[in-house]
């Protein structure tokens, strides 16, 4: 790590060393440069500072809680704790980028928001933002996610969002950021696309992050409060790594905590049937930037699966791109069946239903809490699974 590491990376460019940059056409580039500027200086003054601030406070209901997980810890060692962002407005960690998006939206003047959605939770929150500023929404949703994650289509709706079904391709996330960034060339004047994690073109990578910060900043000051120490674990499912981002940005520098990102292995780590980037992927470029990717015969983005459909995507930010090659952070994958049995394990042990991305997490953690039952576990919950029970109890049933 190097001191000054947040005005160092990325750089001017958008580059956090070989990954990350703007491979789009000039005339988009035009376009996320008159952002960059906007980010750069708007978002640094005080007025802006002030007005997030305030929205997170009293709007957000931030900031959200640390739970100690009594029981989980009692049946799987280790002290486990949770980083409550399901309790965050709209359910889920999103919602702290996409105010802070809309707000730069705001004061550019634009008058629409664009955006992929997989999971729901994005264009939930987004959908909520245009709603709190007065603007418009449009949300671009594979229709297998569709299917999947109908109660976040209905909620977009009632927010007065208007929800574009992709057919295209195998009907999920990819397809969905295609069809979005298509829309937003058609009417860049007008609109901003408000990309939902830390991936993308330059400045993206870097604005999601910088607003996702606040999840590590309250994590930090918070555990030390309930345990005099920082956490010898911090764990964060990672699909583009918005959630992961925001938390591991605060332990950095701190050696003594060990960062695990989780992905999804899914059905086998066959091609097609995962979405373990980190595991199986290799350098490329996605969607106008450099990535751990992964990739077909071709050299194509690969097709992907995850049961939860916010992490079915074959790229990776290009910051966790950086941290997998320093090391820093350990990226490791959690199964299907796994993070359904830690699905149900976190609802019938705390009283909490997590999202499926969050439970590839507690999947994980729950593994590292029996290897080391001596030490604490902070874990990112960053979503609620009310979008998610009509899904598990059609495939999965009640547990036997």
């Amino acid at each position: 790590m190097t001191t000054n590491y947040f005005k160092n990376y990325p750089n001017p460019e958008g580059f956090f060393e070989a990954y990350g940059g703007s491979f789009i056409p000039p005339n988009l580039q035009k376009e996320m440069e008159t952002i960059t500027d906007a980010y750069y200086s708007i978002s640094k003054s005080h007025h802006f500072i002030s007005e997030l601030r305030s929205i997170r406070k009293h709007y957000q209901g931030r900031p959200t809680p640390v739970y100690f997980c009594n029981r989980l810890s009692a049946k799987y060692g280790g002290r486990i704790y949770l980083k409550r962002e399901d309790l965050n407005h709209t359910g889920a960690h999103k919602l702290n980028h996409c105010m802070g998006e809309a707000l730069l939206a705001k004061y550019l003047g634009k008058k629409k928001l664009i955006a992929e959605t997989g999971a729901g939770q994005h264009g939930v929150a987004l959908a909520t933002a245009a709603a709190y500023f007065g603007l418009e929404c449009e949300i671009h949703m594979g229709e297998v996610d569709m299917h999947k994650e109908h109660p976040n289509v209905v909620r977009m709706q009632i927010l007065g969002a208007k929800v574009v079904p992709v057919s295209h391709g195998l009907k999920t996330l990819k397809e969905a950021v295609d069809s979005a960034f298509g829309a937003y060339m058609q009417d860049s004047d007008n609109s901003i696309y408000c990309i939902g994690s830390v991936v993308g073109p330059h400045p993206f990578p870097m604005m999601v992050r910088d607003f996702q910060r606040i999840v590590g900043i309250e994590a930090k000051e918070q555990f030390f409060d309930m345990t005099g120490e920082l956490p010898d674990n911090v764990v964060a499912c990672v699909g583009g790594g918005s959630n992961a981002m925001g938390l591991f940005s605060a332990f950095l520098e701190d050696q003594e905590c060990k960062l695990f990102g989780v992905e999804p292995a899914g059905r086998s780590f066959d091609l097609g049937e995962h979405a373990a980037t980190m595991t199986l992927g290799k350098p490329g470029m996605i969607h106008g930037f450099k990535c751990y990717l992964l990739q077909d015969e071709n050299g194509e983005p690969a097709p992907v699966y995850s049961v939860a459909s916010g992490l079915d995507y074959p790229g990776v930010g290009p910051e966790h791109s950086m941290l997998k090659d320093w090391k820093r952070v350990s990226y490791e994958s959690a199964t299907d069946e796994e993070t359904i049995d830690a699905f149900y394990e976190l609802s019938r042990l705390e009283g909490i239903i997590p999202a499926l991305e969050s439970a590839h997490a507690v999947a994980y953690a729950l593994k590292l809490a029996k290897k080391n039952p001596r030490e604490s576990i902070l874990i990112n919950l960053s979503g609620r699974g009310d979008k998610d029970i009509d899904f598990v109890m059609e495939q999965y049933g009640l547990p036997k």
